[in-house]
């Protein structure tokens, strides 16, 4: 089984972070490790508090997990500050897996904000620049190309902007765009592919992007090329949250573990 491994933060509703990482991995038949950069006190209604922790712990998990572990591939997710983010890329440029997938986590749906604007210059500077893929949303793209996003065209165009920072590959995931289907915009080695899936109407996708990601990492640390991954991560995120979960006062979280239904 590939050992795949998961830097984010917690949300204690369990829906996103780095709980919904470890349920996409372990769903898609990796094994799930994990080193938690933050606490985050959270629902599905909002963030309430955010809480960093030391770098130094920060550093000790990722020692822990590179020296005994077989890393197949590394996901990364909430790394809220610029001493996050350095201190991660340099540990990732120790270790040097094969896979790195940025997921660039910026702001909650209740626009709490999980990354320091600070931030932001040290993760176009230092983490995407060493990234397999990175997987914004039609907002996180928008900041990181400085642009706005209205077509598949304008998405198209972000990612290639964004590709210029040094990542082999963007996913700009169309999830927020008023399209006839949900497309997702691959960028890589020059060529275009696009991943469509039906749009489902349904208020619970919480945890949509990392759930995303992460099944990505665990395809990439499988063996699939980067179409491959991504396709079956789609396939997967797509029943995900047909199958989502109506629980909770806000944005349910998605069913990570739908297709075990049919085991009943």
């Amino acid at each position: 089984m590939k050992q795949i491994l998961t830097i984010a933060g917690s949300d204690s509703g369990g829906g996103a972070g780095i709980q919904a990482d470890i349920k996409a991995i372990s769903a898609n038949g990796g094994f799930a490790m994990s080193a938690i950069t933050s606490v985050t006190a959270q629902n599905t209604v909002e963030v309430t508090e955010a809480f960093d922790l030391p770098l130094s712990l920060i550093e000790a998990q990722l020692d822990a997990v590179f020296t005994d572990f077989e890393v197949a591939s590394v996901k990364t997710g909430m790394l809220s500050s610029s001493d996050i983010v350095n201190r991660v890329t340099k540990k990732l440029q120790e270790y040097t897996p094969k896979y790195i997938v940025v997921d660039p986590v910026m702001i909650s749906k209740s626009k709490f904000s999980l990354l320091k604007e600070e931030a932001i210059n040290s993760l176009k500077q230092e983490l995407i620049p060493i990234a397999t893929l990175i997987t914004p949303n039609i907002h996180e793209a928008e900041l990181l190309a400085q642009q706005e996003i209205r077509s598949i065209e304008d998405a198209e165009q972000a990612a290639k902007s964004i590709a210029k920072l040094g990542c082999k590959a963007v996913l700009v995931k169309g999830g927020h765009l008023e399209d006839e289907k949900a497309t997702d915009v691959l960028y890589y080695q020059g060529d275009w592919t696009f991943f469509e899936s039906e749009w489902v109407e349904t208020k619970n996708t919480h945890g949509t992007g990392c759930t995303y990601s992460a099944a990505i990492a665990t395809y990439l640390g499988q063996g699939k090329n980067l179409v491959e991954a991504i396709q079956s991560s789609k396939k997967y995120i797509t029943g995900a949250i047909q199958h989502a979960l109506d629980i909770g006062n806000g944005h349910g979280p998605t069913n990570h573990f739908f297709f075990m239904n049919s085991l009943k």
